[in-house]
């Protein structure tokens, strides 16, 4: 292997992570003799102000063996070396060694070889906002929506954890954590992490949570990105650009879940499937559950209790005739879930109309879900992002009772028991029954 080869090796590293060790080896092993092919590329690599974070316990000649295992990847340029090289820190254990000299870099050829695997240091932000040193390997450099997950810590339960005011099971509760609910790791005390997350700062024992790796992952399967509609009518298309055809209409303030992110483009799931919106015409988000104190659940609870009274109180007022003149029946309780059930399935079979609201003559499915309730005197939003804000969460379809909303990317319908749904799907279906996991549930709202 000539001189260019190894430069054009050397510069296809990611992030400069390899060069960095191997010039760091060089300052450190002086005197360690390579071919002369290697010396002439290794004379026009920047030196000063090189540094490394070396493994604690490890001898100089053991890190520079490892050093000499790893293996270029991607490229940067000149100027991404110049800057890394000129920000790294030295330090060998505790103890830390001023930026070095100019020498002479004959070590790098070193680093020409084979395992991907090998540990190299990258420079990262701290949740303090301060620079840091960590250890990846080469094919494990991460993205930085990685590196902000990496700050989570996420329970992982069966119900929630309680996050205490001091790091004791002895602690008062602050609030709860819900499975799959994330926080801000704050700093580790003897078992126990400190969080923050929502309105709550406080302590949850580590066992009942998920941090660095295991965040990292569990947090793509938890979060939502979501693309809240900001203009009168979106038009989803089928291709990443203005000239593609129109495949479903979406009214404003609607919230759709992004599937996928482009230059300028964001692949979303609609009824009528997925399609493509400009980034012009929607505000993107990333959701997370956060932690609920014990005021905002008791001031939840008393709220959510209110609104059933007051929807059961003008339920009891209505006559619970439907627009086809048929009788249905009303009671109260849990019995009213399945009036409204009921009630929704008259109406299969007619026409979906955009912005619609009439249950025989045409509705979309927020005016269908809105209708039907306005039958038994409760008042809901046209929209299906609203609608995922009303009522009670139940916590997911296992736990849905006939009568509920179920809200999707886009889309909503109304549960009637045995796993389906009546829901105003699309122009081409109409009102129709489907099974209610025929795509993924972003919640499900309760309202009596």
């Amino acid at each position: 292997m000539n001189a260019q080869q190894l430069g054009r090796q050397i510069m296809n590293k990611k992030g400069l992570k390899v060069a960095t060790c191997a010039l760091v080896s060089s300052v450190l092993i002086a005197g360690f003799s390579v071919p002369s092919d290697a010396a002439m590329f290794i004379n026009g690599l920047p030196v000063a102000g090189v540094a490394l974070t070396l493994h604690e316990g490890k001898a100089v000649e053991v890190i520079q063996k490892e050093v000499a295992k790893m293996e270029v990847k991607e490229s940067v340029s000149d100027n991404a070396i110049d800057s890394k090289l000129n920000n790294v820190i030295l330090s060998v254990g505790e103890a830390a060694v001023a930026p070095v000299a100019p020498v002479d870099n004959m070590a790098v050829a070193q680093v020409l070889t084979e395992d991907p695997e090998a540990p190299v240091s990258e420079m990262v932000v701290d949740s303090q906002g301060q620079e840091a040193v960590t250890s990846v390997s080469a094919n494990e450099v991460l993205t930085q929506e990685e590196k902000e997950f990496s700050k989570l810590v996420i329970a992982d339960v069966n119900d929630y954890v309680n996050i205490r005011n001091m790091p004791s099971e002895d602690g008062e509760v602050l609030g709860k954590l819900y499975d799959n609910s994330v926080g801000e790791f704050v700093s580790e005390q003897n078992g126990w992490y400190e969080i923050t997350s929502g309105t709550v700062t406080g302590f949850v024992k580590a066992e009942y949570v998920v941090t660095g790796d295991a965040a990292i992952e569990m947090a793509k399967e938890v979060c939502k990105r979501i693309a809240t509609v900001n203009t009168t009518t979106l038009r989803v298309r089928d291709g990443a650009g203005e000239d593609a055809a129109v495949v479903g209409l979406v009214p404003i303030e609607d919230e759709l879940l992004v599937v996928e992110e482009l230059d300028g483009w964001v692949k979303v799931d609609i009824e009528e499937g997925q399609g493509f919106v400009s980034t012009e015409f929607v505000d993107l988000s990333t959701e997370f559950v956060k932690a609920e104190s014990k005021a905002e659940e008791e001031a939840r609870i008393a709220k959510e209790e209110a609104a059933r009274k007051e929807a059961n109180a003008a339920a009891s007022k209505k006559s619970g005739k439907s627009s086809k003149g048929e009788a249905v029946a009303v009671s109260g309780g849990s019995g009213m879930g399945s009036s409204v059930a009921s009630f929704a399935c008259q109406f299969v079979g007619n026409p979906y109309v955009y912005g619609g609201s009439s249950l025989t003559g045409g509705t979309d499915c927020s005016g269908f879900v809105m209708s039907v309730y306005a039958n038994f005197g409760v008042g809901l939003p046209h929209s299906s992002g609203a609608l995922r804000g009303v009522g009670a969460d139940v916590g997911g379809i296992g736990n849905a009772q006939p009568g509920d909303i179920v809200c999707y990317s886009g889309h909503v319908g109304i549960y009637i028991g045995g796993g389906n749904i009546v829901h105003a799907s699309t122009a081409a279906t109409g009102i129709k029954i489907s099974n209610a996991s025929y795509k993924s549930i972003l919640s499900v709202r309760r309202i009596f």
